[in-house]
């Protein structure tokens, strides 16, 4: 089993026990704000599910029907995911205010206490361990996944003083005000992952950095006169790589290939925890400058 479902395995199995906790104690005393972080942990139980099967997909060799294999699943993962995260956080707003004009009273709020506690310490691990994986494969569901339940920290800990706020002063108004503020800020931080997911669906270049050192790789390069239609792209687990090379017309193949070589496996250096697929046209004159006279 890869690191990235064994994590997925590992925050679907810490999601259940979190929606198991906070659900009992969000029914049982009222609370918004815990009901709140309970549906928040059932839709990462769901969310963690589908993850690991997205990254099941995605790590599949591409074939006849997927030639560039299946690695673009992690970002619809990602932007299903968000998704699914900014309707959690409507649905909790709209349990926010509807408590605001029931007037319902919390109960149970030091089991409630003892319940976010034990949540806030569980998630904060859980969160460490997924960052880690997550720089180890790169994985764009893991990164996502980081994410969600590093927001989950946070509403863990807005619970936590909610409940502490409203047992001492018995003002209800602040579960209500607290569950509403994490209802949006739910909302806020889906933002990143349907964005980042919209643009690897539509092929975005990797980072300017990495384009400007296989600039400087590729004009390193003795044998090379010129180079143009240097295109990247990211799929899951893969960097795809494109480029036309331009050589002297009285070069042979063989010392043309070997300095094609040499460029990629150079660019492969660059960063050798990526899945590099790189594609070289090798041309024996500027057909591009005079394509575009």
């Amino acid at each position: 089993m890869t690191l990235q479902k064994k994590a997925t395995v590992v925050s679907t199995s810490v999601a259940a026990l979190l929606t198991l906790m906070k659900l009992v104690i969000g029914i049982a005393s009222g609370s918004v704000a815990v009901l709140a972080s309970a549906i928040d942990s059932i839709l990462d139980m769901f969310v963690s599910i589908f993850n690991y099967f997205a990254i099941t997909n995605s790590e599949k060799p591409a074939d006849k029907t997927f030639n560039y294999g299946r690695g673009k699943i992690e970002a619809l993962a990602s932007v299903i995911e968000g998704t699914i995260i900014t309707m959690s956080g409507l649905f909790l707003l709209y349990h926010a205010i509807k408590k605001a004009m029931d007037g319902t009273v919390s109960q149970y709020l030091d089991i409630s206490l003892i319940v976010m506690i034990l949540s806030l310490f569980i998630t904060v691990f859980l969160v460490m361990y997924l960052n880690k994986i997550a720089k180890k494969t790169g994985s764009m569901v893991i990164k996502a996944d980081a994410l969600h339940y590093k927001t989950d920290v946070y509403t863990n800990a807005a619970v936590l003083v909610s409940l502490v706020l409203v047992n001492v002063t018995g003002f209800e108004i602040i579960d209500v005000i607290v569950g509403s503020a994490i209802s949006l800020f739910i909302i806020y931080s889906a933002y990143e992952l349907i964005h980042d997911g919209i643009l690897v669906l539509l092929d975005r270049a990797v980072d300017d950095k990495i384009v400007i050192d296989i600039e400087k790789i590729i004009n390193s390069n003795d044998s090379v006169n010129a180079y143009h239609l240097l295109k990247t792209r990211e799929a899951g687990h893969q960097t795809f790589v494109e480029v036309h090379l331009v050589f002297d017309c009285i070069i042979t193949l063989m010392d043309a290939h070997r300095a094609s070589d040499d460029i990629e496996r150079k660019i492969q250096e660059l960063d050798e925890q990526r899945d590099w697929v790189i594609n070289i046209h090798m041309d024996p004159y500027d057909d591009f400058m005079i394509d575009h006279k």
